[in-house]
């Protein structure tokens, strides 16, 4: 059991490498979807993850919420290591982490109720006590996220995007987890719909004292409701800290792009639209050096030669272009 303030998640050099066939006479190549991350989330606390698609998000994830295995490094789950640990011990931490998906479409049965799809957590988990204990947690936690008791009764196929994902976060808190992994929660809902999702995240945040890692392309939201940025960019960190610092001061130029392309709401705001050149490299070969070279308009010899590390204090950077300007 952690310390009140100690953090629930963290990470620490994690990895992941997945080994690709390339052909039937060619050998196999390793793709290092995640190569070195570390952070930490404490309680009441958000950790956004931005970066394009293939920057490694989705691969963080799944191993967050321990779908995946990491390659190396550590990971630790409410003061656990959980890279050592098997059994009754991992199905507990398991319970401690859970994910709400993209798609509420896809996430929920069809098949089932509501109530069912609330219920089957705590069933599998052979946690609830009776039956009709069961049905009163569910039925509770229906009215948390919004919805209304006599929803229980109806089929996923009878809500509306919104109220399908208000299911889908209601049944990731049968478990009383810890931690939620929200892997782009409201990018498939209609405009009209993100703020009162986005409203009830926060909400049930501050109810229950859950830790989040938000996964996102989506700096607008990102800027509402994170406390800290991580960027990623092929599997590796670019830039690293408080949300209000790497808004104000971007350090590093795939940021500084990232947050150039968000909409702003002021009308009388200038901003310079900075556009990025060429497309995300291949996994398979990664450049040398800084992975971002090839496509940054501060690139020079070093950043071709060598790999820069995180530098700075609070608030991090792995450019040489810019280091100058870590400080903590």
């Amino acid at each position: 059991m952690t310390a009140p303030d100690a953090p629930v998640l963290e990470a620490r050099d994690l990895h992941r490498t997945y080994q690709v066939s390339r052909g039937m006479f060619a050998p196999t190549a390793d793709v290092k979807a995640v190569a070195g991350i570390s952070f930490s989330v404490r309680p009441g606390k958000t950790l956004a993850v931005v970066g394009e698609s293939g920057s490694g998000k989705s691969t963080l994830g799944r191993m967050l919420t321990l779908i995946e295995t990491p390659t190396d490094g550590r990971l630790a789950i409410d003061g656990i290591d959980v890279t050592g640990s098997t059994g009754a011990t991992l199905k507990a931490l398991r319970r401690k982490v859970q994910m709400v998906f993209q798609n509420p479409y896809g996430s929920l049965n069809p098949r089932q109720t509501i109530a069912d799809t609330l219920e089957e957590p705590l069933l599998v988990n052979g946690m609830g006590g009776s039956a009709d204990e069961r049905r009163a947690a569910a039925l509770d936690m229906l009215e948390r996220v919004g919805l209304r008791r006599e929803h229980a009764r109806r089929y996923p196929h009878m809500f509306s995007g919104g109220q399908r994902q208000r299911i889908a976060i209601a049944r990731a808190l049968m478990l009383r987890p810890k931690i939620l992994v929200l892997d782009e929660p409201v990018s498939a809902l209609d405009v009209s719909v993100r703020a009162q999702v986005l409203n009830l995240i926060s909400d049930l945040q501050t109810e229950f004292g859950l830790a989040y890692v938000f996964i996102s392309h989506d700096l607008s939201v990102v800027r509402h409701i994170a406390d800290d940025v991580l960027v990623m960019y092929l599997g590796r960190v670019a830039e690293y800290g408080p949300r209000d610092a790497i808004f104000a001061d971007p350090r590093h130029p795939y940021t500084r792009a990232l947050l150039s392309a968000t909409p702003v709401a002021d009308p009388t705001a200038r901003k310079e639209r900075i556009i990025l050149r060429g497309e995300l490299p291949s996994p398979f070969s990664p450049p040398p050096g800084c992975v971002f070279n090839p496509r940054c308009p501060l690139a020079f010899d070093r950043c071709r030669r060598e790999r820069p590390e995180l530098e700075g204090g609070v608030h991090q950077a792995a450019c040489f272009a810019t280091a100058h300007a870590s400080v903590g």
